[in-house]
């Protein structure tokens, strides 16, 4: 099973692309893993939000490929603690035999045809962080859930 991530906008700030590439580094040693970058629109200020949600939504669908298992990262999605989500990642690599691809979407979140898309929607907190942020730090909750399966010190209880 391969691990993807698509993210709508690139990451600005560089703090956050150095974390991001360090966990990306360090994936490697586990198990495929994809980042892929959706550009930012250009002209919005003429598009209305549910314009723009369409038009990002379609071009999240043309990132993905035939048996792949679509996972929105979304604020109404299920939370889950660090061993917990390990234990989510596990059975998804006994399950899924393509990719297991997650999407953050854009400033305003995933049109209807995304939604319809997807096969499950996790939370990563029930606070507000921004999208550059989410990146990071769902790159570093997959690394710990990946330590966390080959029982390596990096996660303590």
């Amino acid at each position: 099973m391969k691990i993807a991530l698509i993210a709508v906008g690139r990451t600005t700030e560089k703090y956050f692309t150095e974390a991001i590439d360090e966990y990306r580094n360090r994936l490697k040693f586990y198990l495929p893993f994809e980042f892929e970058i959706i550009p930012e629109l250009k002209n919005t200020k003429s598009m209305s939000e549910s314009q723009q949600k369409e038009k990002e939504g379609e071009l999240i669908l043309k990132q993905l490929q035939p048996g792949d298992v679509l996972v929105l990262l979304d604020e109404h999605g299920k939370e889950f603690t660090s061993m917990k989500f390990a234990d989510y990642i596990e059975k998804k690599m006994h399950s899924v035999s393509k990719r297991l691809v997650f999407v953050i979407g854009g400033p305003y979140g995933f049109s209807d045809k995304v939604y319809a898309a997807a096969q499950e929607k996790i939370s990563v907190s029930k606070m507000t962080f921004s999208h550059q942020m989410i990146r990071m730090i769902f790159l570093e909750q997959l690394y710990r859930a990946m330590t966390i399966l080959n029982n390596e010190p990096y996660h303590h209880e």
